[in-house]
């Protein structure tokens, strides 16, 4: 195919290609980010062109999604992601559109008529819910997505939150479980000092009664999911015991070599060995926390224990019953019928996250992300026609699974995906029939919608900073959703 000379006839305001981007968190700012590095790499040997405009939505007042309201606040690293995500934003080819919600602003075929190629990075705001597990609908049980965006401050969050429980169960393996863990633990004074949490997290947490909080992991020391730096930060809370069963840090030989194949898993391992004799040192020193200091709570982590019933009395949960399991080296779960209750009067379960649905795009179901191959969005589960110019990335596109790294990863194929397509488009990709760059703010303000862009997201960024400052804090999180477009659009 004969490629079109962007030099010749073609004029500036229709010589770039024009990406829609549906979600501004990690997935859709880093794939905005790689579009505009591989277009400059590649796209004049592809015949489109060395730049690209880049449309980010972004249904919030604000951009960041999961980095702002999916993790914990008192993460370390969460600064440094932050930071990364906000240099991206300030590029001159990406314009933010957030306070514009998908499906209800914006129509399909309004994008398709404006933009070239459509990527939905939409993320997961939902609970996987806790199926084939009796009691689970109990007053008293919670998903932990939920808790997370009542602490993270979430805009449309309940601002209220029960901890009236003195005995609380977590069901999970992975880091949101660790989150969850170490938030009900912590003391709220240290996340008042050092994080962004706004007044009603605060308020809520100095309520919070829960004096022992068991962590069930259903397979065993090897198979759990937990980064070293969640284990690193669950070895300093003040106050806190840790409680560990010796016997399930009994490996056999295989389970070892196995697990000490893959770096992450061996790195794992070895801090969990490494809190394993804290946990004794805890014990020996009298019940203490890890300075040495009298532990008025505990923190019990109880490998090889799946849930099996959530016990209720008068409709609110009074205990859970688990049972004991033998994993082996491949990861395969054995019961037991070994059982044993615990009383508890709360239960939170992080067992996976589930992904938005889109509408007007498939939704596959049994693997929680959009129908996609390779990152193209299909018709249909059963027989994956590819829809053109629609695609999918991060957990939209690979199901609620990875961390950063994948999220890269799967940006990079995509993209390289995307340009591939429109390269064999014809005129130079240049496939939207409206080319006129105002046409989505027309659209917009006809509608009566007024989005927010990058310069009101610093508005809300520096407002957010003066009340952290006010405070000897770095930010305070503003969560009212009115509030944070008041500030965004200088009516505040």
């Amino acid at each position: 195919m004969e490629k079109n000379n962007l030099s010749e006839n073609v004029s500036q305001e229709t010589s770039q290609l024009r990406i829609a981007v549906i979600g501004a968190g990690p997935a859709g700012v880093y794939s905005s980010d790689i579009f505009l590095r591989q277009i400059a790499k590649r796209g004049e040997e592809l015949g489109l062109g060395s730049s690209a405009r880049i449309d980010l939505f972004e249904k919030l007042p604000v951009p960041f999604g999961l980095v702002r309201y999916g993790v914990a606040p008192d993460h370390p690293s969460i600064k440094f992601i932050a930071d990364a995500l906000e240099k991206t934003l300030d590029n001159p080819n990406i314009h933010l559109y957030a306070n514009v919600e998908f499906g209800k602003d914006i129509a399909l075929e309004d994008l398709l008529e404006r933009y070239d190629a459509v990527l939905f990075a939409t993320g997961a705001v939902k609970d996987r819910p806790l199926r084939g597990v009796p009691g689970a609908d109990l007053d008293g049980v919670y998903g932990a997505a939920k808790f997370v965006e009542w602490y993270d401050g979430y805009p449309t969050s309940n601002r209220e939150w029960p901890l009236e429980a003195k005995e609380v169960a977590v069901i999970g393996g992975g880091n949101v479980a660790m989150d969850v863990a170490r938030e009900l633990l912590r003391d709220p004074d240290y996340l008042r000092a050092h994080t962004d949490i706004p007044d009603d997290v605060y308020e809520g947490l100095q309520k919070n009664k829960t004096q022992t909080l068991h962590l069930f992991i259903r397979r065993g020391v090897a198979q759990a999911k937990f980064s070293v730096q969640e284990l690193r930060e669950m070895e300093k809370l003040s106050g806190v015991q840790i409680v560990i069963n010796e016997d399930d840090f009994e490996l056999d030989d295989e389970t070892i070599e196995v697990a000490g194949n893959d770096k992450l898993t061996r790195q794992m391992v070895e801090e969990l060995f490494a809190i394993r004799d804290m946990a004794e040192d805890m014990e020996d020193g009298g019940n203490v926390d890890f300075e040495g200091n009298p532990a008025d709570k505990r923190y019990i982590i109880h490998f090889n224990c799946a849930p099996v019933e959530i016990l209720g009395e008068d409709g609110r949960v009074k205990a859970i019953r688990v049972e004991r399991t033998v994993t082996s080296a491949d990861g395969t779960m054995t019961r037991t019928g070994e059982f044993e209750d615990y009383a508890v009067q709360a239960v939170y379960h992080a067992i996976g996250y589930h992904p938005a649905e889109v509408t007007g795009i498939a939704y596959d179901e049994k693997r929680t992300l959009l129908a996609n191959i390779d990152g193209r969005l299909v018709t249909s589960v059963e027989n994956g026609e590819v829809r053109e110019r629609l695609y999918a990335t991060g957990w939209a596109k690979r199901g609620p699974v990875g961390l950063i790294g994948s999220t890269k990863s799967d940006a990079l194929l995509i993209v390289n995906n995307m340009l591939e397509d429109l390269s064999k488009a014809g005129n130079a990709g240049r496939i939207a029939p409206d080319r006129d760059e105002n046409s989505i703010d027309k659209l917009l303000a006809e509608k009566g919608i007024k989005p927010i862009d990058y310069a009101g997201w610093k508005r809300v960024d520096s407002y957010e900073r003066e009340l952290g400052a006010n405070e000897q804090r770095t930010r305070k999180k503003v969560v009212s959703a009115s509030e944070l477009v008041n500030i965004a659009l200088g009516s505040k």
